[in-house]
């Protein structure tokens, strides 16, 4: 892969039940949206056409046309941020080889190193659709909490399984949630979302109904999974800076640009 050459779509929807326009939210001075923005400015990409903001709503279409960034419209009734980025790469007439980064709206924090990592490696991998990350479980807690999602690779990267429930299940550790003990090797692997595609495979999904897999778990990766499309998962050492779902997530962020 030449280096540089994938694009950066940014999903930021206007609605959020905790957080109602939460790309607008102020941190530091500037709307939330616009610090993504610049984290994948970071990766030296040309923002020209390279990185795109799609939102649903024309006051964060605005806000991003006044700091730079290349907005455009999209549909308010995508069902999956894969869809919203199925429409963008059409918008932008994408060829169906184009690397595209998925990095959410609500990741102010996300270090560029890791949103340029993901494309290359999807590019290292021909025989994946999608590669995405993961970083270890250390506590029992983080293991059986159904918002931490976890993963499950074979011996060459690519993803068995994405669950809400504790996978790998160790049965002779793992007793409940209450006496589990974090002894098994290797350590439970927790999914990252943020995800890198090729423009046709973003077609494919889109075109596709929802898997019952998909539904059960409400996570939208286990379609690529039911359609046989490979997902690379790498894992990295730690965790990224925290995203924003709640306000309480919203304040640590704030006090970690304080003190930048």
């Amino acid at each position: 892969m030449k280096q540089h050459s994938f694009k950066v779509v940014i999903p930021a929807r206007f609605g959020s039940s905790r957080l109602p326009g939460k790309p607008l939210l102020d941190i530091a001075g500037k709307p939330m949206v616009q610090h993504v923005f610049e984290r994948a400015v970071e990766t030296g990409i040309n923002p020209d056409g390279n990185i795109v903001v799609a939102t649903d709503d024309e006051r964060i279409l605005n806000i991003c046309h006044g700091f730079g960034a290349h907005a455009v419209m999209t549909a308010s009734e995508h069902d999956s941020g894969t869809d919203r980025l199925a429409e963008v790469a059409e918008i932008m007439g994408w060829d169906d080889e184009s690397i595209i980064v998925n990095l959410q709206g609500d990741e102010p924090l996300m270090p560029h190193q890791l949103i340029t990592k993901v494309a290359i490696n999807l590019a290292e991998n021909k025989s994946a659709g999608i590669s995405t990350l993961s970083t270890p479980i250390h506590d029992a807690d983080d293991l059986f909490d159904p918002n931490i999602v976890k993963v499950v690779t074979n011996q060459t990267g690519l993803a068995l399984y994405f669950s809400r429930a504790p996978i790998p299940w160790d049965r002779d550790n793992y007793k409940s949630a209450s006496k589990a003990t974090m002894v098994s090797l290797p350590h439970p692997q927790r999914h990252l979302g943020m995800y890198a595609y090729r423009a046709k495979t973003l077609k494919t999904i889109a075109a596709a109904s929802a898997a019952d897999i998909e539904t059960l778990e409400a996570l939208e990766q286990l379609r690529a999974l039911w359609l046989g499309i490979g997902i690379h998962v790498e894992s990295i050492s730690e965790q990224p800076g925290h995203g924003v779902d709640t306000p309480a997530d919203l304040e640590r962020v704030r006090a970690e640009f304080t003190h930048q």
